[in-house]
């Protein structure tokens, strides 16, 4: 299986064919997991990176409800995504932006943002409709107090719990795509920036068990973040095309004071305001004036 055109061989366990190769061998390691489910002696360390762990089954009016919590076992899942994420990267280049590219004869500099356009516009696409999809099912927007009632929400349900896994293995594929992409070196403290931004507010939020919260900002982030990179895209076939800039800034302006506002309810009233105040790790309870 072959993601990019190999205009000219290299040697092997070079930089070059390491670069052109990625993933292809990235994609090797996981038939090597997904074969390991086709073992007895090998199904339970293959299933560890394939399913979210820690689920709790529980009976309620409605039947058995499963619900998951995180653990150290977590990473196993994040690192087989984390794989799924640079072959998909790979797939989106080679098969959408660099056909797109050769028709548009662009430098290289522009060249390169509009490959990061390209990629993450079909990334925030997809987790802006994701994360509103699970905050329609989940009932967060219709009850906007549930995003801090009963806090700590320590108990995830398995959409919830797979869509921040996603997230922490796209972000951190980002990383050794710096590399992959042979991204400039004024560039890269730029979006080391970037990347870490997002690895840091959501890596909060699911472990100081926000996770509520985290996917309503999220969403608007992502929602802000998704024209800004339609709007580039559109600047790039065609300079002329500039009026979507000003929709962005419109978009982004609402966007800022829906968080402004969600997190002055949910932090600043809800959390405040809640009897379980203190740190409280057994529990997962993290609500104290430092974190808040």
């Amino acid at each position: 299986m072959a993601f990019r055109r190999r205009n000219k061989s290299y040697p092997f366990f070079s930089q070059e064919f390491l670069i052109q190769n990625h993933a292809d061998i990235v994609f090797s390691l996981v038939i090597f997991i997904l074969i390991g489910l086709m073992f007895e002696a090998t199904a339970k360390t293959a299933i560890l990176f394939i399913q979210p762990q820690y689920n709790i089954t529980t009976l309620s009016q409605e039947g058995e409800v499963t619900t998951y919590q995180y653990g150290w076992k977590d990473c196993a899942t994040i690192l087989f995504y984390f794989f799924i994420t640079l072959i998909l990267h790979a797939v989106v280049q080679e098969y959408l932006l660099d056909k797109v590219n050769r028709r548009l004869h662009l430098s290289k500099s522009k060249n390169t943002k509009f490959n990061e356009s390209g990629q993450l516009c079909v990334f925030h696409l997809v987790s802006s409709v994701w994360s509103f999809y699970i905050l329609i099912t989940e009932g967060y927007l219709l009850h906007p107090s549930s995003l801090w009632e009963n806090y700590p929400h320590t108990h995830l349900r398995f959409q919830v719990k797979l869509f921040y896994l996603t997230q922490l293995a796209y972000w951190l594929h980002a990383l050794p795509e710096l590399y992959f992409q042979k991204v400039r070196k004024e560039e890269i403290p730029r979006q080391l920036q970037y990347i870490s931004l997002y690895l840091l507010h959501i890596s909060a939020a699911y472990l100081l068990n926000l996770s509520r919260v985290g996917l309503v900002l999220v969403f608007l982030q992502y929602v802000s973040e998704l024209g800004f990179h339609i709007a580039r895209l559109l600047y790039f076939t065609d300079e002329s095309h500039q009026k979507m800039f000003d929709l962005w800034a419109v978009s982004f302006v609402f966007t800022r004071m829906a968080t402004l506002t969600l997190m002055f309810l949910a932090v600043g009233f809800g959390l405040a305001r809640a009897e379980n105040q203190g740190l409280d790790l057994e529990m997962g309870n993290f609500n104290t004036v430092l974190i808040r």
